[in-house]
Protein backbone atom coordinates (compact mmCIF):
# COMPACT_ATOMS: atom_id res chain seq x y z
CA UNK A 1 0.00 0.00 0.00
CA UNK A 2 1.32 3.93 -0.92
CA UNK A 3 1.00 6.03 2.61
CA UNK A 4 1.07 9.55 3.26
CA UNK A 5 3.93 9.26 5.68
CA UNK A 6 3.57 13.21 6.54
CA UNK A 7 -0.14 12.31 7.73
CA UNK A 8 0.01 10.40 11.29
CA UNK A 9 -3.31 10.31 11.50
CA UNK A 10 -3.71 8.55 7.96
CA UNK A 11 -1.30 6.30 9.29
CA UNK A 12 -2.66 4.92 12.21
CA UNK A 13 -5.52 4.52 10.82
CA UNK A 14 -4.15 2.87 7.69
CA UNK A 15 -4.15 -0.17 9.05
CA UNK A 16 -5.76 -3.23 11.31
CA UNK A 17 -3.09 -5.13 12.45
CA UNK A 18 -3.62 -9.10 12.92
CA UNK A 19 -4.21 -10.10 16.84
CA UNK A 20 -3.94 -13.77 16.48
CA UNK A 21 -2.03 -16.61 16.85
CA UNK A 22 -0.40 -18.18 13.21
CA UNK A 23 -0.57 -22.48 14.18
CA UNK A 24 -0.34 -24.61 11.12
CA UNK A 25 -1.08 -22.09 8.44
CA UNK A 26 -4.28 -20.95 10.32
CA UNK A 27 -5.37 -17.67 12.03
CA UNK A 28 -6.36 -19.18 15.48
CA UNK A 29 -7.63 -17.72 18.86
CA UNK A 30 -5.49 -19.13 21.83
CA UNK A 31 -7.12 -22.36 23.35
CA UNK A 32 -8.35 -20.93 26.44
CA UNK A 33 -9.75 -17.93 24.33
CA UNK A 34 -8.11 -14.88 26.64
CA UNK A 35 -6.74 -11.93 25.25
CA UNK A 36 -4.29 -9.45 26.73
CA UNK A 37 -3.61 -5.48 25.71
CA UNK A 38 -1.42 -4.35 23.42
CA UNK A 39 -0.34 -0.46 24.21
CA UNK A 40 0.92 2.18 21.71
CA UNK A 41 3.72 3.43 24.14
CA UNK A 42 3.57 7.09 22.30
CA UNK A 43 -0.04 7.51 23.98
CA UNK A 44 -0.41 5.05 26.65
CA UNK A 45 -3.79 4.10 24.60
CA UNK A 46 -4.30 0.57 24.10
CA UNK A 47 -4.26 -0.51 20.28
CA UNK A 48 -5.66 -4.03 20.03
CA UNK A 49 -6.41 -7.18 22.03
CA UNK A 50 -4.03 -10.00 21.24
CA UNK A 51 -4.05 -13.43 21.92
CA UNK A 52 -2.66 -15.14 24.72
CA UNK A 53 -0.72 -18.28 24.34
CA UNK A 54 -0.28 -20.74 27.10
CA UNK A 55 1.68 -24.21 26.97
CA UNK A 56 -1.74 -25.64 25.38
CA UNK A 57 -1.17 -23.33 22.48
CA UNK A 58 2.46 -24.46 22.49
CA UNK A 59 1.77 -27.85 22.38
CA UNK A 60 -0.13 -27.37 19.29
CA UNK A 61 2.27 -24.91 17.37
CA UNK A 62 5.19 -27.66 17.98
CA UNK A 63 3.05 -30.45 16.72
CA UNK A 64 2.44 -28.46 13.57
CA UNK A 65 6.47 -27.47 13.11
CA UNK A 66 7.40 -31.31 13.71
CA UNK A 67 4.99 -32.78 11.27
CA UNK A 68 5.82 -30.53 8.38
CA UNK A 69 9.60 -31.03 9.14
CA UNK A 70 8.75 -34.67 9.61
CA UNK A 71 6.15 -35.37 7.12
CA UNK A 72 6.37 -31.91 5.00
CA UNK A 73 8.05 -31.20 1.78
CA UNK A 74 10.09 -27.90 3.49
CA UNK A 75 13.05 -30.08 5.17
CA UNK A 76 13.00 -32.60 1.99
CA UNK A 77 13.07 -29.78 -0.84
CA UNK A 78 15.75 -28.82 -2.97
CA UNK A 79 17.88 -26.06 -0.97
CA UNK A 80 17.24 -24.47 -4.70
CA UNK A 81 13.30 -24.54 -4.44
CA UNK A 82 13.66 -23.58 -1.09
CA UNK A 83 15.74 -20.55 -2.25
CA UNK A 84 12.72 -19.51 -4.40
CA UNK A 85 10.00 -20.11 -2.06
CA UNK A 86 12.20 -17.53 0.55
CA UNK A 87 13.19 -14.86 -2.46
CA UNK A 88 9.75 -14.87 -2.79
CA UNK A 89 8.68 -14.24 0.61
CA UNK A 90 11.22 -11.78 0.99
CA UNK A 91 9.46 -10.08 -2.06
CA UNK A 92 6.06 -9.69 -0.78
CA UNK A 93 7.68 -8.39 2.70
CA UNK A 94 8.73 -5.79 0.75
CA UNK A 95 5.94 -5.01 -1.38
CA UNK A 96 4.06 -4.20 2.19
CA UNK A 97 7.23 -2.30 3.76
CA UNK A 98 4.48 0.22 5.13
CA UNK A 99 2.13 -1.31 6.38
CA UNK A 100 4.57 -3.76 8.32
CA UNK A 101 6.40 -0.06 9.51
CA UNK A 102 3.75 1.19 10.56
CA UNK A 103 2.35 -1.99 12.72
CA UNK A 104 5.78 -1.43 14.11
CA UNK A 105 6.08 2.19 14.69
CA UNK A 106 2.57 1.72 16.53
CA UNK A 107 3.29 -1.12 18.58
CA UNK A 108 6.84 -0.07 19.87
CA UNK A 109 6.82 3.49 19.80
CA UNK A 110 9.75 3.59 17.35
CA UNK A 111 10.17 6.30 15.06
CA UNK A 112 8.43 5.56 11.50
CA UNK A 113 11.86 6.69 9.51
CA UNK A 114 13.75 4.25 11.44
CA UNK A 115 10.65 1.63 10.77
CA UNK A 116 10.12 1.93 7.17
CA UNK A 117 13.88 2.99 6.27
CA UNK A 118 16.07 0.32 8.02
CA UNK A 119 13.79 -2.11 10.13
CA UNK A 120 12.07 -3.59 7.13
CA UNK A 121 14.64 -3.24 4.92
CA UNK A 122 16.81 -5.18 7.07
CA UNK A 123 14.23 -8.12 7.10
CA UNK A 124 13.79 -8.41 3.46
CA UNK A 125 17.69 -8.07 2.64
CA UNK A 126 18.14 -10.73 5.51
CA UNK A 127 15.47 -13.14 4.19
CA UNK A 128 16.66 -12.51 0.85
CA UNK A 129 20.29 -13.26 1.89
CA UNK A 130 19.85 -16.15 2.98
CA UNK A 131 17.79 -17.87 0.48
CA UNK A 132 20.53 -17.11 -1.77
CA UNK A 133 23.15 -19.29 0.68
CA UNK A 134 20.44 -21.74 0.74
CA UNK A 135 21.94 -23.99 -2.65
CA UNK A 136 25.57 -22.47 -2.10
CA UNK A 137 26.99 -24.80 0.97
CA UNK A 138 28.51 -27.71 0.77
CA UNK A 139 29.16 -30.97 2.36
CA UNK A 140 32.62 -32.41 3.02
CA UNK A 141 34.41 -35.78 2.33
CA UNK A 142 37.04 -36.69 4.97
CA UNK A 143 40.77 -37.66 3.18
CA UNK A 144 40.35 -41.22 5.05
CA UNK A 145 42.00 -43.42 2.48
CA UNK A 146 40.92 -46.40 -0.07
CA UNK A 147 37.84 -48.19 0.56
CA UNK A 148 36.51 -45.76 3.01
CA UNK A 149 34.90 -43.07 2.52
CA UNK A 150 33.31 -40.39 5.48
CA UNK A 151 31.41 -37.98 4.20
CA UNK A 152 30.59 -35.26 6.75
CA UNK A 153 27.55 -33.27 6.25
CA UNK A 154 24.88 -31.01 8.11
CA UNK A 155 21.79 -31.62 8.59
CA UNK A 156 18.43 -29.28 9.66
CA UNK A 157 18.50 -29.77 13.36
CA UNK A 158 14.58 -29.70 13.37
CA UNK A 159 11.99 -28.14 15.30
CA UNK A 160 13.48 -24.27 16.08
CA UNK A 161 11.94 -22.29 19.47
CA UNK A 162 12.47 -18.60 18.60
CA UNK A 163 11.94 -16.28 20.98
CA UNK A 164 12.02 -12.33 20.19
CA UNK A 165 12.81 -9.13 21.91
CA UNK A 166 10.83 -5.99 21.63
CA UNK A 167 13.22 -3.15 20.64
CA UNK A 168 13.78 -4.97 16.79
CA UNK A 169 10.47 -6.58 16.25
CA UNK A 170 10.73 -7.14 12.48
CA UNK A 171 14.95 -6.88 12.04
CA UNK A 172 15.06 -9.86 14.97
CA UNK A 173 12.68 -11.98 13.34
CA UNK A 174 14.60 -11.51 9.98
CA UNK A 175 17.60 -12.98 11.93
CA UNK A 176 16.13 -16.14 13.15
CA UNK A 177 13.42 -16.86 10.27
CA UNK A 178 16.39 -16.13 7.37
CA UNK A 179 18.74 -18.85 8.63
CA UNK A 180 16.20 -21.36 10.36
CA UNK A 181 13.98 -21.69 7.54
CA UNK A 182 16.79 -21.50 4.99
CA UNK A 183 18.89 -24.61 6.65
CA UNK A 184 15.33 -26.38 6.25
CA UNK A 185 14.33 -26.17 10.18
CA UNK A 186 10.75 -25.51 11.29
CA UNK A 187 9.79 -22.76 13.68
CA UNK A 188 7.77 -21.95 16.50
CA UNK A 189 8.08 -18.58 17.28
CA UNK A 190 7.28 -16.30 20.32
CA UNK A 191 7.35 -12.63 19.97
CA UNK A 192 7.54 -10.05 23.09
CA UNK A 193 4.14 -9.62 24.08
CA UNK A 194 4.31 -5.85 23.72
CA UNK A 195 5.29 -6.25 19.74
CA UNK A 196 3.40 -9.09 18.62
CA UNK A 197 1.36 -8.38 15.80
CA UNK A 198 4.23 -7.15 13.38
CA UNK A 199 5.66 -10.61 13.81
CA UNK A 200 2.28 -11.96 12.71
CA UNK A 201 2.01 -10.11 9.65
CA UNK A 202 5.22 -11.12 8.43
CA UNK A 203 3.83 -15.19 8.95
CA UNK A 204 0.83 -13.94 7.00
CA UNK A 205 3.31 -13.15 4.20
CA UNK A 206 4.85 -15.91 4.92
CA UNK A 207 2.33 -18.37 4.06
CA UNK A 208 0.63 -15.86 1.02
CA UNK A 209 4.43 -16.70 -0.17
CA UNK A 210 3.62 -20.03 -0.46
CA UNK A 211 5.75 -21.43 2.60
CA UNK A 212 4.39 -24.75 4.11
CA UNK A 213 1.70 -25.10 6.27
CA UNK A 214 3.60 -25.82 9.97
CA UNK A 215 6.86 -24.35 8.88
CA UNK A 216 6.30 -20.79 10.42
CA UNK A 217 4.26 -20.74 13.52
CA UNK A 218 3.52 -17.92 15.54
CA UNK A 219 2.38 -18.04 19.48
CA UNK A 220 1.71 -14.03 20.91
CA UNK A 221 1.97 -14.64 25.00
CA UNK A 222 4.04 -13.94 27.98
CA UNK A 223 7.27 -15.10 29.08
CA UNK A 224 6.52 -17.17 31.97
CA UNK A 225 3.54 -19.05 29.94
CA UNK A 226 4.34 -19.18 26.25
CA UNK A 227 7.95 -18.56 26.91
CA UNK A 228 8.97 -21.25 29.59
CA UNK A 229 6.24 -23.86 27.49
CA UNK A 230 8.88 -23.75 24.57
CA UNK A 231 12.13 -23.63 26.41
CA UNK A 232 10.63 -26.70 28.55
CA UNK A 233 9.15 -28.48 25.41
CA UNK A 234 10.66 -31.63 24.60
CA UNK A 235 10.02 -31.72 21.21
CA UNK A 236 11.86 -28.42 20.36
CA UNK A 237 15.09 -29.19 19.35
CA UNK A 238 16.54 -25.83 19.92
CA UNK A 239 15.88 -22.47 20.86
CA UNK A 240 17.37 -19.20 19.60
CA UNK A 241 16.58 -16.31 22.21
CA UNK A 242 17.72 -12.57 22.07
CA UNK A 243 16.72 -10.50 25.16
CA UNK A 244 17.79 -10.06 28.71
CA UNK A 245 20.83 -11.78 30.39
CA UNK A 246 18.47 -12.28 32.72
CA UNK A 247 15.86 -14.35 30.76
CA UNK A 248 18.73 -16.16 29.09
CA UNK A 249 19.37 -17.88 32.31
CA UNK A 250 15.77 -19.25 32.10
CA UNK A 251 16.19 -20.98 28.96
CA UNK A 252 19.13 -22.56 29.94
CA UNK A 253 17.39 -24.23 33.19
CA UNK A 254 14.57 -25.18 30.51
CA UNK A 255 17.17 -27.07 28.59
CA UNK A 256 18.76 -28.40 31.38
CA UNK A 257 15.10 -29.54 32.73
CA UNK A 258 13.78 -31.05 29.53
CA UNK A 259 15.41 -32.78 26.96
CA UNK A 260 18.93 -30.85 26.74
CA UNK A 261 17.87 -29.04 23.57
CA UNK A 262 20.51 -26.57 21.92
CA UNK A 263 20.06 -22.64 23.43
CA UNK A 264 21.18 -20.34 21.87
CA UNK A 265 21.80 -16.85 23.37
CA UNK A 266 21.90 -13.22 22.74
CA UNK A 267 21.52 -11.14 25.81
CA UNK A 268 22.73 -8.27 27.36
CA UNK A 269 25.51 -5.11 27.08
CA UNK A 270 27.24 -2.59 28.17
CA UNK A 271 29.23 -1.66 25.73
CA UNK A 272 31.93 1.21 25.67
CA UNK A 273 33.18 3.52 23.13
CA UNK A 274 36.69 5.04 23.43
CA UNK A 275 37.84 7.87 22.30
CA UNK A 276 41.74 8.05 21.99
CA UNK A 277 43.88 11.47 21.82
CA UNK A 278 44.81 10.88 18.65
CA UNK A 279 41.38 10.34 17.17
CA UNK A 280 41.47 13.22 14.03
CA UNK A 281 37.87 13.77 13.77
CA UNK A 282 36.04 14.56 17.17
CA UNK A 283 33.06 15.64 15.21
CA UNK A 284 32.50 12.20 13.35
CA UNK A 285 33.38 10.57 16.97
CA UNK A 286 30.75 12.47 18.47
CA UNK A 287 28.07 11.80 15.71
CA UNK A 288 28.92 8.23 16.14
CA UNK A 289 28.74 8.55 20.05
CA UNK A 290 25.43 9.53 20.01
CA UNK A 291 23.91 7.54 17.14
CA UNK A 292 25.19 4.26 19.34
CA UNK A 293 23.44 5.72 22.38
CA UNK A 294 20.38 7.10 20.96
CA UNK A 295 19.10 5.66 18.31
CA UNK A 296 15.99 3.65 19.02
CA UNK A 297 15.87 5.66 22.71
CA UNK A 298 19.13 3.75 23.80
CA UNK A 299 17.07 0.79 23.47
CA UNK A 300 19.87 -1.66 22.23
CA UNK A 301 21.63 -4.25 23.13
CA UNK A 302 25.09 -3.21 21.52
CA UNK A 303 24.03 0.62 22.18
CA UNK A 304 27.86 2.05 23.27
CA UNK A 305 26.58 3.09 26.53
CA UNK A 306 29.41 3.89 28.42
CA UNK A 307 32.25 6.43 26.62
CA UNK A 308 36.04 6.32 28.34
CA UNK A 309 37.42 9.23 26.92
CA UNK A 310 41.38 10.86 27.49
CA UNK A 311 41.21 13.62 29.25
CA UNK A 312 43.20 15.91 27.40
CA UNK A 313 40.10 15.56 24.60
CA UNK A 314 37.60 15.41 26.96
CA UNK A 315 36.21 18.87 27.31
CA UNK A 316 36.32 19.45 23.25
CA UNK A 317 34.35 15.89 22.69
CA UNK A 318 31.39 16.92 25.25
CA UNK A 319 30.98 20.65 23.40
CA UNK A 320 31.11 18.33 20.14
CA UNK A 321 28.47 15.61 21.82
CA UNK A 322 26.06 18.89 22.91
CA UNK A 323 25.82 19.86 19.63
CA UNK A 324 25.27 16.61 17.98
CA UNK A 325 22.88 15.62 20.23
CA UNK A 326 20.14 18.14 19.15
CA UNK A 327 20.19 16.33 16.04
CA UNK A 328 18.64 13.75 18.13
CA UNK A 329 14.32 14.84 18.48
CA UNK A 330 12.09 13.14 21.01
CA UNK A 331 8.48 13.59 19.27
CA UNK A 332 5.59 11.40 18.34
CA UNK A 333 7.04 8.50 16.41
CA UNK A 334 4.74 8.77 13.46
CA UNK A 335 6.39 12.01 12.14
CA UNK A 336 9.31 11.40 10.31
CA UNK A 337 10.92 13.97 11.39
CA UNK A 338 11.24 12.29 15.17
CA UNK A 339 14.59 10.25 15.45
CA UNK A 340 13.75 9.36 19.20
CA UNK A 341 10.21 7.65 20.45
CA UNK A 342 9.19 6.52 23.16
CA UNK A 343 10.52 3.94 25.64
CA UNK A 344 8.86 0.75 25.74
CA UNK A 345 6.09 0.77 28.20
CA UNK A 346 5.91 2.55 31.41
CA UNK A 347 7.69 0.17 33.91
CA UNK A 348 10.13 0.33 31.41
CA UNK A 349 10.48 4.13 31.86
CA UNK A 350 10.13 4.04 35.57
CA UNK A 351 13.68 1.59 35.68
CA UNK A 352 15.50 4.53 32.80
CA UNK A 353 14.29 7.11 34.80
CA UNK A 354 15.58 5.33 38.19
CA UNK A 355 18.76 4.99 37.04
CA UNK A 356 19.18 9.14 36.05
CA UNK A 357 17.93 9.47 39.90
CA UNK A 358 20.20 7.04 41.10
CA UNK A 359 23.21 8.69 39.15
CA UNK A 360 22.57 12.16 40.19
CA UNK A 361 22.27 10.71 44.13
CA UNK A 362 25.59 8.94 43.40
CA UNK A 363 27.43 12.33 42.44
CA UNK A 364 27.51 12.26 38.58
CA UNK A 365 27.27 15.69 36.68
CA UNK A 366 23.90 15.57 34.11
CA UNK A 367 25.65 17.58 31.22
CA UNK A 368 22.45 17.08 28.85
CA UNK A 369 19.33 16.26 29.33
CA UNK A 370 18.03 13.78 32.46
CA UNK A 371 13.77 14.10 32.12
CA UNK A 372 10.92 12.71 30.85
CA UNK A 373 9.50 14.77 28.68
CA UNK A 374 6.09 15.01 26.67
CA UNK A 375 3.90 13.80 29.41
CA UNK A 376 1.14 15.41 27.94
CA UNK A 377 0.93 12.99 24.99
CA UNK A 378 0.31 10.33 27.54
CA UNK A 379 3.23 8.44 26.15
CA UNK A 380 6.68 7.16 28.12
CA UNK A 381 9.75 9.55 26.46
CA UNK A 382 12.98 9.86 28.18
CA UNK A 383 15.13 12.86 26.43
CA UNK A 384 18.59 12.29 25.07
CA UNK A 385 20.92 12.04 28.00
CA UNK A 386 24.57 11.99 29.36
CA UNK A 387 26.25 12.26 32.50
CA UNK A 388 29.87 12.91 33.29
CA UNK A 389 32.60 12.50 36.13
CA UNK A 390 30.97 8.64 36.33
CA UNK A 391 32.33 6.54 38.74
CA UNK A 392 33.32 2.74 37.06
CA UNK A 393 31.93 1.10 40.14
CA UNK A 394 28.77 2.62 39.68
CA UNK A 395 25.26 1.61 38.90
CA UNK A 396 24.84 3.69 36.01
CA UNK A 397 28.57 2.26 34.59
CA UNK A 398 28.07 -1.03 35.44
CA UNK A 399 24.08 -2.38 34.69
CA UNK A 400 22.38 -1.81 31.60
CA UNK A 401 19.73 0.76 31.47
CA UNK A 402 18.24 0.09 28.14
CA UNK A 403 17.95 3.78 27.49
CA UNK A 404 19.16 7.22 25.67
CA UNK A 405 21.80 7.26 29.13
CA UNK A 406 25.59 7.90 27.95
CA UNK A 407 27.80 7.84 30.98
CA UNK A 408 31.33 9.37 30.65
CA UNK A 409 34.33 7.96 32.68
CA UNK A 410 38.12 9.25 31.84
CA UNK A 411 41.37 8.03 31.46
CA UNK A 412 45.00 8.94 31.02
CA UNK A 413 46.44 5.92 29.30
CA UNK A 414 45.46 3.76 26.83
CA UNK A 415 46.42 0.22 29.18
CA UNK A 416 43.91 2.45 31.25
CA UNK A 417 41.18 2.59 28.78
CA UNK A 418 41.20 -1.06 28.02
CA UNK A 419 41.14 -2.25 31.54
CA UNK A 420 38.14 0.04 31.94
CA UNK A 421 36.17 -0.96 28.78
CA UNK A 422 36.85 -4.73 29.74
CA UNK A 423 35.80 -4.27 33.43
CA UNK A 424 32.11 -5.56 32.78
CA UNK A 425 30.10 -8.48 32.92
CA UNK A 426 29.21 -8.17 29.64
CA UNK A 427 31.01 -8.17 26.37
CA UNK A 428 28.55 -7.78 23.00
CA UNK A 429 29.94 -4.59 21.54
CA UNK A 430 32.82 -1.75 21.68
CA UNK A 431 34.35 1.07 19.85
CA UNK A 432 37.68 2.39 19.42
CA UNK A 433 38.46 6.01 17.54
CA UNK A 434 42.14 6.62 17.37
CA UNK A 435 44.23 7.31 14.60
CA UNK A 436 47.15 4.80 15.14
CA UNK A 437 47.00 1.62 13.38
CA UNK A 438 48.91 -0.28 16.39
CA UNK A 439 46.54 1.24 18.76
CA UNK A 440 43.42 0.01 16.81
CA UNK A 441 45.07 -3.55 16.44
CA UNK A 442 46.32 -4.23 20.03
CA UNK A 443 42.67 -2.46 21.23
CA UNK A 444 40.57 -4.23 18.99
CA UNK A 445 42.21 -7.60 20.17
CA UNK A 446 42.69 -7.17 23.85
CA UNK A 447 38.82 -5.84 24.27
CA UNK A 448 36.68 -8.82 25.10
CA UNK A 449 33.61 -8.24 22.76
CA UNK A 450 31.84 -9.98 19.83
CA UNK A 451 31.95 -7.03 17.60
CA UNK A 452 34.94 -4.28 17.94
CA UNK A 453 34.36 -1.53 15.41
CA UNK A 454 36.94 1.00 14.88
CA UNK A 455 36.39 5.27 14.17
CA UNK A 456 32.78 4.32 13.44
CA UNK A 457 29.75 2.97 15.59
CA UNK A 458 28.64 -0.48 13.78
CA UNK A 459 27.62 -3.97 14.32
CA UNK A 460 28.86 -5.19 10.78
CA UNK A 461 26.67 -6.45 8.02
CA UNK A 462 24.71 -9.53 7.23
CA UNK A 463 27.86 -11.34 6.11
CA UNK A 464 29.48 -10.41 9.57
CA UNK A 465 28.74 -12.90 12.99
CA UNK A 466 26.71 -10.72 15.75
CA UNK A 467 27.07 -12.26 19.10
CA UNK A 468 28.94 -12.05 22.45
CA UNK A 469 31.27 -13.11 25.23
CA UNK A 470 30.62 -13.26 29.06
CA UNK A 471 26.71 -12.45 29.80
CA UNK A 472 26.57 -11.37 26.72
CA UNK A 473 25.57 -14.67 25.22
CA UNK A 474 26.92 -17.39 23.65
CA UNK A 475 26.21 -20.95 21.67
CA UNK A 476 26.00 -19.37 18.38
CA UNK A 477 26.06 -16.04 16.42
CA UNK A 478 23.33 -14.10 14.86
CA UNK A 479 23.84 -13.39 10.88
CA UNK A 480 26.24 -14.40 8.22
CA UNK A 481 26.86 -18.25 7.30
CA UNK A 482 27.44 -18.86 11.25
CA UNK A 483 23.97 -18.59 11.76
CA UNK A 484 23.48 -21.27 9.14
CA UNK A 485 25.51 -23.66 11.04
CA UNK A 486 23.83 -23.19 14.39
CA UNK A 487 20.29 -24.59 13.50
CA UNK A 488 22.00 -27.72 11.30
CA UNK A 489 23.40 -31.03 13.10
CA UNK A 490 26.71 -32.23 12.27
CA UNK A 491 26.66 -36.12 10.96
CA UNK A 492 29.82 -38.16 10.27
CA UNK A 493 28.50 -40.90 7.49
CA UNK A 494 30.77 -43.52 7.15
CA UNK A 495 31.25 -46.03 4.35
CA UNK A 496 33.85 -48.79 4.26
CA UNK A 497 34.70 -51.37 1.64
CA UNK A 498 36.23 -54.12 3.99
CA UNK A 499 37.29 -56.17 1.03
CA UNK A 500 38.85 -53.70 -0.65
CA UNK A 501 40.83 -52.43 2.66
CA UNK A 502 42.09 -55.65 3.48
CA UNK A 503 43.37 -56.22 -0.54
CA UNK A 504 44.86 -52.84 -0.19
CA UNK A 505 47.06 -53.60 3.04
CA UNK A 506 48.17 -56.79 1.53
CA UNK A 507 49.83 -55.03 -1.12
CA UNK A 508 51.14 -52.08 0.83
CA UNK A 509 54.77 -52.37 0.46
CA UNK A 510 57.84 -49.90 1.39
Amino acid sequence: MTINLADPAALAASVQPPTRALIGGRSVESASGRTFATLDPATGRELAQVSECDATDVDRAVAAARSAFEEGPWGRMAPADRKLLLLRFASLVEAHTDELAIIETLEAGKPISDCSGIDVPDLVMTLRWHAEACDKLYDQLSPSGPGKVGMVVREPIGVVGAVLPWNYPLMMAGWKIGPILAAGNTCVLKPAEQTSMSTIRVAELAIEAGIPDGVLNVVPGFGETAGAAIGLHPDVDCVAFTGSTEVGRHFLRYSADSNLKEVLLECGGKSPVIVMADADDLDAAAAGICEGIFWNGGQNCSANSRLIVQHSVFDELMERIAERSRDWVVGDPLVPETTVGAMIEEAHLEKVLGHISDAREAGSTCAIGGNRVRQESGGWFVEPTVFTNVDPASRLAREEVFGPVLAVTTFDTPEEAIRLANDTDYGLAATIHTTDLRTAHLASRAIRAGTVAVNCYGEGDITTPFGGFKQSGFGGRDKSIAAHEQYTGLKTIWMEDRKSTRLNSSHTSI
